[in-house]
């Protein structure tokens, strides 16, 4: 049985009910159900047509289900008639199931979960695992988002921003469980990517591959974190890296500049480093520059702070960090690390404390402590700073 070829037809087969008329919530049911016929019949008597024949058999799911309820006469007045047979738009039914399950009427981690569920075509289980809560409580969620979404009509252009947003959540979500949530969201963006042929869903893929392809040297042995900079860079996946390039360099040369885009081009000037030392850091405060442009975020403006460190010196980052508000995320790791680089050990070595103190992983608050034990130890053997 190809489970990927299954999930892969999720998403057009739940499009392909909702256009129809079915609500969302019994079409992903009916849906459900055929995938589970599938898994069943398929091995013994694989169809010739597997899209068609998942649709046929959803379609019937839905049509008996509408029957079996004279609560809902109407919905199966309108099941029964059927469209006549048909080419149908793959790309456009999966585009628009991408817009619903990221409806702006849904909270950030719901339609995370509803995206995964119907258009990546995970199990509750799975994905309860992977966000670590009780399969009843994603159960919940997913029926939730489900009922939200059920009156909504696709015959309106969806927010494509909306959809990358759902997207990097899950793919930043990482490797959880016996699921990669990163590998999904590869997949998913690709999905996506052959449904609409726009330069930030090309971004997007970018980035992730190119971050990707550091997953293997990210953490030692041991669990803790090992910064980019201490990374075995021949350990990286360059198959990966290639290939995120040249999808970065397909959008870039449409020059329609987005977030996605412009975040992917600093991840590949990282990877065209052959060693920390060598990396563009004046390029890389450019693309910065360009995201602040963009989005005018604090979190971007903090990473600028950093890479201006980098290019013009400790003494430069620190003044670019010392205009932004002290309580952004990781401001306190970033200036202990600046502060480091400046020679004011002592000064780094609270930082670092403090930053543990409210890193929101076990594993970044390993590594900050660390970090902070090593200064210590170091003003303990006479250093002054």
């Amino acid at each position: 049985m190809d489970e990927v070829l299954l999930r892969n037809l999720t998403p057009s087969v739940l499009g392909v009910l909702v256009r129809r008329g079915a609500d969302f919530a019994a079409a992903e049911d009916a849906v459900q159900d055929a995938l589970v016929e599938a898994v069943r019949g398929w091995p013994a008597d694989p169809p010739r047509d597997p899209k068609g024949w998942l649709i046929t058999v959803a379609w019937r799911r839905y049509v008996d289900a509408a029957r079996s309820e004279a609560a809902r006469r109407r919905r199966e007045d309108r099941a029964e008639e059927e469209p006549p047979p048909g080419p149908v738009s793959t790309a456009d039914d999966t585009l628009q199931l991408y817009f619903l399950c990221a409806h702006p009427s849904l909270t950030p981690s719901s339609a995370v979960a509803l995206t995964l569920r119907a258009v990546g075509g995970l199990t509750t289980r799975q994905i309860a695992r992977a966000y670590l809560v009780p399969e009843a409580t994603m159960a919940q969620r997913i029926s939730r988002a489900k009922r939200t979404v059920s009156g909504v009509r696709l015959d309106r252009p969806g927010d494509v921003a909306t959809v990358l947003r759902v997207l990097y959540l899950v793919f930043n979500e990482g490797y959880s469980g016996d699921l990669d949530l990163a590998a999904e969201a590869i997949r998913l963006t690709r999905q996506l990517s052959a449904a609409i042929d726009h330069p930030e869903v090309a971004g997007l893929l970018a980035l992730m591959l190119l971050h990707h392809a550091r997953h293997a040297t990210r953490t030692a042995p041991d669990g803790s974190l090992v910064p980019l900079a201490e990374q075995d860079r021949s350990r990286w996946d360059t198959a990966m890296i290639a290939e995120g390039v040249d999808v970065l360099q397909a959008a870039l040369a449409r020059d329609r500049l987005g977030e996605f885009q412009a975040q992917a081009a600093v991840a590949a000037l990282h990877a065209d480093a052959q060693a920390a030392e060598e990396t563009d850091w004046v390029q890389i405060v450019e693309w910065y520059d360009e995201l602040v442009r963009l989005t005018d975020s604090p979190v971007v403006r903090l990473n600028r702070a950093v890479a201006v460190g980098e290019a013009d010196g400790p003494r430069a980052g620190l003044a670019a960090l010392a205009a932004l508000p002290g309580d952004l995320p990781r401001y306190a790791a970033a200036s202990a690390y600046l502060h480091e680089r400046a020679g004011d050990l002592r000064a780094a070595a609270r930082l670092y404390a403090d930053a543990a103190h409210q890193a929101p992983s076990l594993p970044e608050r390993t590594h900050l402590t660390r970090q902070a034990a090593r200064l210590n130890a170091l003003l303990g053997d006479g250093g002054d700073g």
